[in-house]
């Protein structure tokens, strides 16, 4: 059986908040970590059309994860002004 890999990479002001968004939408075949200002996920999986699927739920939870990160940082700003 064939095993696919992949990493996706995106940097962020925010990466931490970002990653711990993210977290608890992935799948068993998915590992989401920050380091500095990326987020760094990995996904596994033998069949390529999983793989594929995965990706895309993962891009429509990042576009989430980020709106949300940064909501709340501006939030948090304003408040300290």
């Amino acid at each position: 059986m064939m095993q696919i890999n992949g990493t996706i990479t995106t940097v962020h002001n925010h990466a931490g908040c970002v990653a711990a968004a993210l977290a608890p939408d992935n799948l068993s075949n998915m590992d989401t970590k920050a380091e500095g200002d990326r987020v760094i996920t990995t996904i596994t999986g033998t069949q390529l059309r999983s793989v594929i699927a995965s990706v895309d739920d993962y891009l429509m939870n990042l576009a989430v994860a980020e709106d949300a990160c940064s909501i709340r940082n501006n939030e948090r700003n304003n408040r300290t002004r």
